[in-house]
């Protein structure tokens, strides 16, 4: 049983105990009356949230009868939209959406941009994007696909701190969890409300079997009556160009009375950005650059010959040559040369 499934349980029990109604019970614990209902949908739960709610439901161990206006207050919150906090976004550069609320990210771990090889042209073309953006010029939201390990949400990361060393405070960097998407509208609302500029990004974004919600995303990025709020912008990572499995386009053509129309909807997600940057698996002669880079930045001395020898051995081992396999690789090297990688 999941960590989610055994504290809805625990939840349950405690509200039928005291006869609370479950918005009550959000309110109390978390300030969301909207919490055990995303719970319910599979939402996500950070560790210290499953601590928060647990240890109010052991410091009120038998749960005190809901009071008239508590009933009032529930029944409220059935009718009413979903409470949308307020949110500070000066607290911080970096944000992740988590269980309906903005948590600040006081460092966030990046590479440096000029780590970054064999990618000079997506880099350039996301920079000058980001830059327009930051300068509240029209920009589009962007789609970084391709092989695995390649650097695309390094990239995203990096070009995020390179503006903000030059422009501090330039742009907010916030993060959404695939599975949290469902809640995209909401935060949207959030960030507009801001005023801030926001770099919204979700990584390894794709979408399987019959899921629906790409449809809601299609809304949010372009084609719904608010749009996309001009302070925001999306970018996002994803292995697959048009963010589903070829067997499910091919699929939904097979058994559609328009085969063309069927593919139009299933591609059309991926046509909302406006902006598709492609990354391909990297040649011997780029991996060996990723190498050697990170080793000059971080002072491993290692004579160059026996460098790339051990360097082409770890690749051949992980039968990958990719800049996750040099970073990989590094850690390896400066943990056997008893050197810090800071």
């Amino acid at each position: 049983m999941t960590i989610q499934a055994e504290l809805l349980e625990e939840i349950e029990a405690f509200v039928r105990a005291g006869g609370m109604a479950v918005t009550t019970f959000g309110r109390l614990t978390v300030n969301d009356g909207n919490f055990v209902t995303r719970l319910k949908r599979g939402g996500g739960i950070t560790t210290r949230t499953v601590e928060r709610v647990r240890a109010y439901m052991r410091d009120n161990g038998s749960a005190p009868a809901p009071a008239p206006l508590d009933r009032v207050a529930d029944a409220l919150d059935r009718l009413a939209p979903a409470f949308v906090p307020e949110a500070d976004l000066s607290a911080a550069d970096a944000f992740v959406w988590q269980d309906g609320c903005l948590e600040p990210v006081a460092r966030v771990s990046h590479v440096e941009l000029g780590l970054l090889k064999g990618i000079d042209v997506q880099m350039a073309t996301l920079m000058d994007n980001t830059r327009r953006f930051a300068g509240a010029l029209p920009a589009n939201n962007a789609l970084l696909w391709g092989a695995r390990g390649m650097g695309k949400s390094s990239l995203v990361k990096a070009v995020h701190a390179h503006l903000n060393e030059d422009r501090p405070a330039a742009v907010a960097l916030v993060e959404i969890h695939r599975e949290d998407i469902g809640s995209l509208p909401r935060l949207l609302h959030i960030l507009r409300d801001s005023g801030r500029r926001c770099l919204l990004f979700c990584d390894d974004l794709s979408f399987d079997g019959r899921e629906a919600s790409y449809k809601s995303l299609k809304a949010v990025l372009e084609g719904g009556i608010e749009g996309r709020p001009s302070n925001v912008i999306f970018y996002a990572t994803s292995n697959r160009r048009h963010l589903m499995p070829r067997d499910m386009i091919e699929n939904e053509r097979s058994t559609a009375i328009n085969p063309a129309e069927a593919t139009d909807e299933k591609v059309s997600l991926s046509d909302r950005f406006g902006l598709w940057l492609g990354f391909h698996a990297c040649d011997q002669a780029t991996y060996m650059e990723m190498i050697e880079g990170y080793a000059a930045h971080y002072g491993l001395g290692l004579p160059a010959g026996e460098l790339g020898a051990e360097a082409n051995e770890w690749s051949v081992t992980r039968g990958a040559r990719s800049g996750r396999v040099a970073w990989h690789f590094i850690q390896d090297l400066a943990g056997r040369l008893g050197k810090r990688l800071e």
